[in-house]
C-alpha cells in the first residue's frame, strides 16, 4: 500500500486514476481476483463471438435459402389474370408496352417466358407426377448449373433435340432409378392426353423438396405444341431483379406497367411458406444477441464487484488522502473498460476465425432435407461485427457505472480496518 502512496504523491498530475487501474487488473499479485477477472474475459470473449457467429449463420442462412427459391422461380412472375389457381396458366402475348417496360426498368438484370404443365413420368415400372417447366433458350442457367451434378443444360441450337430433352432432380432420378442419358415417356395430363419420349441430359439438386419434387425442366417449344399456342404465346414472364432488398419496390413497379389482363406476384408471395419461416429467424437472433448480452454484463458486474471488495483497504487510504469518490469510481470503471477491451478483441477472434473457418471449409454440416442446406452457412458483413463490439462496449460501461458508485458508500475509517 506504501507503493500506492508514494506513486500517488508523485503523479499528482498524471491520471493517477488510469495508473491505478492498471496496477489492480490483469498484473495483479492476487490469486482469486486473477481468477475472476479471466473469468469475466472469457465471459464476454464467449458472449461477442456467440453474437458474431449467430448474425453470421442467419444471414447466411436467409441468403442462401432465398438465392436457391429465386434461382429456381424468378423474382417476380408475370401471368394472365384468370380463376385458374393451377400452375399451367392461361396463355398470353405480352405486348410492346409491357416488353418496353421490363427493358428500361434499370433494376431488372433479365426476363424470359416460361409455361407449366402438368404431367406423369412412367419408367421402371414407377409413376411419378410432376410439372414440366418449359423455358427457351434466352433462360439464364446460372443458377441451375450451380447445381447440377451429372450431365449438362438443354441445348438450345437444335430445336428438334431440346424440344427432346429434359433437366430432372436429384430426388425424382433416385425416385425413378433414372440417370443422365436414360429416356422415359411422360404423359401430359390434358383432354386428350398425349405422351412424348424424353431423354434426361442434366440432373439437378436444388435441396428444396417442394422444387425438386414438384418440377422437372424442358423446351417451352413443347407445351407450345401440345396446347396448339401461336409461337409468340406464353404462360408467364419470370424477372430477376439486381437487389433483392428493392423486391417490393420494384415488384409494385413491375404491376403499375402492366397491360390491364396481366398480373404479377414477388417470390415472397409465391412461397410465403418459405419467407414467413426465414423471418422468424431473425426473432430467434434477437433473442439470442440479447441473452448473450446479458451473460457477458453479468460476469463484468460479478467481477467489477469482487474487486471494489477485494481493494476495500486501498479505497479507504486513497480516501483518507483526499481522493474524491468520482476518481475513485474512474479507477475501478477504467478497469472494467480494460478487461470488456481485452474480451471484445478475444471474441473478434474467436467468432471471426470460427466464421472464416466454416466459410472455407464448409466442416460444420446440416441436414439438407431439414434446413434446405448441407452445411453451416455464413454470411459476414464488416458494419455488423462493428455494431456488435459497439454496442457490446457501450451498454457494458453504462452498466457497471452503477457498481462502481458502491465505493461512495465506504467509509474510510472503516475501510482502513477491513481484514
Amino acid at each position: 500500500m506504501l507503493s500506492y502512496l508514494l506513486r500517488y504523491n508523485l503523479l499528482q498530475n498524471l491520471n493517477i486514476e488510469y495508473f491505478i487501474s492498471s496496477r489492480i487488473s490483469l498484473r495483479s499479485e492476487r490469486t482469486f481476483s486473477k481468477l475472476i477477472v479471466r473469468i469475466a474475459i472469457i465471459g464476454v470473449m464467449l458472449s461477442l463471438a456467440v453474437m458474431i457467429l449467430s448474425v453470421a449463420i442467419i444471414k447466411g442462412f436467409k441468403t442462401e435459402v432465398q438465392d436457391k427459391v429465386r434461382g429456381f422461380i424468378g423474382d417476380i412472375q408475370i401471368y394472365r389474370y384468370d380463376l385458374n389457381g393451377s400452375f399451367e396458366k392461361s396463355p398470353f402475348i405480352p405486348n410492346d408496352t409491357t416488353l418496353n417496360n421490363l427493358k428500361n426498368n434499370k433494376q431488372i438484370s433479365a426476363f424470359y417466358p416460361f409455361a407449366a404443365k402438368p404431367a406423369i413420368i412412367v419408367a421402371n415400372g414407377e409413376v411419378e407426377g410432376v410439372n414440366y417447366k418449359g423455358i427457351d433458350k434466352s433462360y439464364d442457367w446460372s443458377y441451375i448449373k450451380k447445381h447440377l451434378i451429372s450431365g449438362d443444360v438443354i441445348d438450345f441450337s437444335d430445336s428438334t433435340k431440346a424440344s427432346q430433352q429434359i433437366l430432372i432432380s436429384n430426388y425424382t432420378a433416385k425416385r425413378l432409378m433414372l440417370k443422365t442419358g436414360d429416356s422415359f415417356v411422360m404423359h401430359f395430363v390434358q383432354n386428350p392426353p398425349r405422351k412424348r419420349k424424353l431423354t434426361i441430359v442434366g440432373i439437378y439438386d436444388i435441396g428444396i423438396e417442394s422444387l425438386d419434387k414438384g418440377f422437372v425442366i424442358g423446351d417451352i417449344g413443347l407445351i407450345r405444341r401440345l396446347n396448339n399456342w401461336l409461337p409468340q404465346q406464353t404462360g408467364g414472364i419470370e424477372v430477376r431483379i439486381k437487389d433483392f432488398s428493392k423486391l417490393k419496390e420494384v415488384s409494385d413497379e413491375v404491376y403499375g406497367g402492366l397491360e390491364l389482363k396481366l398480373r404479377s406476384r414477388s417470390v415472397e408471395e409465391s412461397t410465403p411458406e418459405i419467407f414467413t419461416w426465414l423471418s422468424l429467424l431473425d426473432v430467434n437472433t434477437q433473442v439470442l444477441l440479447i441473452l448473450m448480452l446479458i451473460v457477458g454484463v453479468i460476469n463484468m458486474i460479478t467481477a467489477l464487484l469482487i474487486m471494489i471488495l477485494e481493494r476495500t483497504n486501498m479505497i479507504g487510504m486513497l480516501k483518507a488522502m483526499g481522493m474524491r469518490n468520482s476518481s475513485m469510481m474512474k479507477i475501478f470503471l477504467y478497469n472494467a473498460i480494460y478487461l470488456v477491451g481485452i474480451g471484445l478483441f478475444l471474441g473478434n477472434v474467436l467468432g471471426l476465425g470460427l466464421c472464416f473457418l466454416q466459410q472455407y471449409t464448409h466442416l460444420f454440416k446440416l441436414s439438407q432435407a431439414n434446413y434446405y442446406l448441407d452445411y453451416v452457412p455464413i454470411e459476414v458483413h464488416f458494419i455488423d461485427v462493428l455494431l456488435l463490439n459497439l454496442v457490446t462496449m457501450v451498454i457494458c460501461t453504462l452498466v457497471l457505472i452503477i457498481p462502481s458508485m458502491l465505493v461512495s458508500r465506504i467509509s474510510p475509517l472503516k475501510a482502513i480496518r477491513f481484514k
